[in-house]
């Protein structure tokens, strides 16, 4: 079964309602007023099947101006609409003022009725009819059929049923991938059953049983049960007037406006970047900054308008802005709008959401203008390519790629796949996904490095900093999930040397040339001086004054420069003192083959106290290796 929305437009009084009537035999004014002033007041329904298995879910409109609120209620779920105009008065404000409704909110196919025939002359139906063609000339409906009808006496029905016929079966369904939305257009309750919603599916499908949230308000629940058409049902397709009851929800605390939605998929804006078209009809410009009312789906709420390249909006010129809510509402990327002035109460623009969920706008950036260019203009890969770069430091993840996007999951996934070649963007996390332009990545891995060598800067005693603390020095809008992936990046570029808990410099970026007079410089001259012998650490803390752990990060720096060399815990020598002591061990070696400790204390003069430790430390330098009591040199 395929299944339609077709609404209907038009003045007050040019018999929409009626028409409705006549083709389905249901009478659409369900409410008492409805009946006692003649008028529609709320949207009606009604539901027509067609042949060749095509079912008109059908929403009826109000035609008076102060009810063009409901009217655009029921026209965002249209696939096609009957604009009805009466023969005997012809077009009329709200005639106008609808089209331009339909056209915004871009509603691409439909026809138009021309009611009550029965009550014009022949020569009076050709002339309206040929003010109609014209009238419609340049929008969507321009070369539709027009058709005369009369709902009392039955005149031109099958002619509307067969031209209905005809486009309802050129029409496109409605998405049925994807997660469901139902935008709520009624609310009331049944007995024995509770808070039941109506409204046109516009995308996915929804089960008997399905968890459900309703938005903005966040307000959880279940499915209880579905009806399409008056008929009870186990689901729901996208295209159908649905009534839905919900569990765990009351009925005051849902309204027309509402959204429902699976639980945790989507979540509500409070600024949306879109394309504006200003109507040439408009009353006077539009100022930067100025409040009107944003219609959209069921729902209204007053947005600001942040004109992003310009000061005003002339009458007939078209431009991308931000829309800055009063309220939170939901609101995607290709969801129609339309604006509204309050005073004159006129519809003045509209036109198509490009990013749900932008950043605050710098006007007049070039790359906020390129960004939205590229949803205009439907560059998908391009357009996820720039969403990646324009999170900057802070990334984005997949779902937030889908939603911004309003690509289809396999277009962002092919998109996403192309720009990991390419290496245009980086994946940086599992899960969740998370994605980083190229530029964005080596301007956190040119940080990391900058805090590292300032910390050693600040720090000369410090052979490294400590990783944890490296990652807090990430940029505050970034995510420290980042950490491990810019340090492995790091390490495999040869930039930085992770070890155990902390993080060195590759190359070493510790100033060697020290002032005279600091502590380190003058541990080294001391050492030096010490020559054969030198002072032990104590020895060090009682010249220097200062406790050990200041002795030991300081003999840490000039172990790092190369300018002393430990050899126990307790001993560091001048490395040219020590080199000279490898040169006597060397020559003994290449005369004799051999050395005994004995014979090494005669051939430098030192106490057992150095001994002992300068013999080890040569053999775990790998220059000997002890036999018995003896060293012998080691086969190189």
């Amino acid at each position: 079964m395929k299944n339609l929305i077709l609404g209907t437009a038009g003045h007050i009084d040019h018999g929409k309602t009626s028409l409705v009537k006549a083709l389905t035999g249901i009478d659409t004014d369900r409410l008492k007023e409805e009946k006692a002033r003649g008028i529609t007041i709320e949207l009606g329904f009604a539901h027509l099947e067609l042949p060749d298995g095509i079912r008109l879910g059908i929403v009826d409109v109000p035609g008076h101006e102060k009810f063009v609120r409901a009217m655009v209620a029921g026209v965002g779920g249209m696939d096609l609409v009957m604009l009805t105009i009466a023969a005997d008065e012809g077009i009329m404000p709200q005639t106008r003022e609808h089209l331009d409704i339909l056209r915004l909110l871009g509603v691409k196919s439909g026809l138009v009725a021309l009611t009550k025939r029965d009550l014009v002359e022949r020569e009076w139906l050709e002339l309206v009819t040929e003010e109609v063609r014209d009238f419609v000339t340049g929008s969507f409906l321009e070369g539709a059929p027009i058709v005369p009808v009369s709902s009392r006496s039955g005149e031109g029905l099958d002619d509307l049923r067969a031209e209905l016929a005809r486009l309802a079966d050129r029409a496109d369904e409605k998405r049925r991938d994807g997660s469901f939305r139902l935008p709520v257009d009624r609310v009331f309750t049944v007995a024995g059953f509770g808070t039941v919603v109506t409204g046109t599916l516009l995308s996915g499908e929804i089960r008997v049983g399905d968890e459900l949230e309703l938005l903005p308000s966040g307000r959880e629940g279940r499915v209880r049960g579905i009806q399409g058409h008056g008929v009870k049902s186990e689901q729901g397709q996208a295209g159908q007037r649905l009534a839905v009851n919900l569990q765990g929800i009351d009925l005051d605390q849902v309204h027309r406006g509402d959204v429902v939605v699976p639980r945790g998929v989507f979540r509500a804006t409070r600024a949306v970047d879109v394309r504006l078209d200003y109507l040439a009809s408009a009353p006077r410009e539009l100022k930067h900054r100025a409040t009107l009312r944003l219609h959209s789906a069921t729902y209204e709420v007053p947005a600001q308008v942040i004109l992003l390249d310009r000061d005003a909006l002339q009458p007939g010129d078209s431009a991308y802005v931000q829309l800055r809510l009063k309220e939170p509402a939901l609101l995607l990327s290709g969801d129609s709008y339309i604006l509204r002035m309050s005073a004159p109460a006129t519809t003045v623009a509209g036109g198509h959401v490009l990013d749900p969920f932008p950043p605050r706008r710098r006007r007049r950036s070039s790359e906020a203008l390129e960004l939205l260019e590229a949803f205009g203009q439907s560059e998908q890969q391009r357009t996820i390519a720039l969403i990646i770069a324009q999170s900057l430091l802070s990334g984005i993840n997949f779902e937030e790629i889908l939603l911004r996007s309003g690509c289809p999951r396999k277009i962002v996934e092919s998109a996403l796949a192309a720009l990991l070649s390419s290496g245009e963007a980086l994946q940086l996390t599992r899960e969740p996904r998370m994605f980083l332009a190229r530029a964005a990545f080596e301007t956190l891995k040119k940080g990391l490095l900058e805090e590292l060598a300032a910390f050693l800067d600040a720090n000369p005693l410090k052979e490294g900093m400590g990783k944890e603390e490296l990652k807090t020095r990430l940029p505050k809008r970034s995510d420290q999930r980042f950490f491990t992936p810019l340090l492995s990046a790091l390490e495999r570029e040869g930039m930085l040397v992770p070890d155990r808990d902390i993080v060195r410099l590759a190359v070493n970026s510790v100033r060697k040339n020290r002032p005279a007079e600091d502590l380190s410089g003058k541990m080294a001259l001391f050492l030096k001086e010490g020559g054969i012998e030198p002072p032990t650490v104590k020895e060090l803390m009682e010249r220097f004054r200062c406790d050990e752990r200041a002795v030991r990060d300081n003999l840490a720096l000039l172990v790092r420069n190369d300018e002393v060399t430990r050899i126990s815990s307790d001993l560091f020598y001048a490395t040219g003192a020590l080199n000279g002591l490898r040169e006597k061990l060397l020559d003994h070696l290449r005369a004799k083959g051999e050395i005994t400790p004995t014979e090494y204390r005669e051939l430098t003069g030192l106490s057992r106290k150095f001994l002992i430790p300068l013999l080890e430390y040569f053999d775990s330098e790998k220059l000997t290796i002890r036999v018995g009591d003896k060293r012998v040199a080691r086969k190189r």
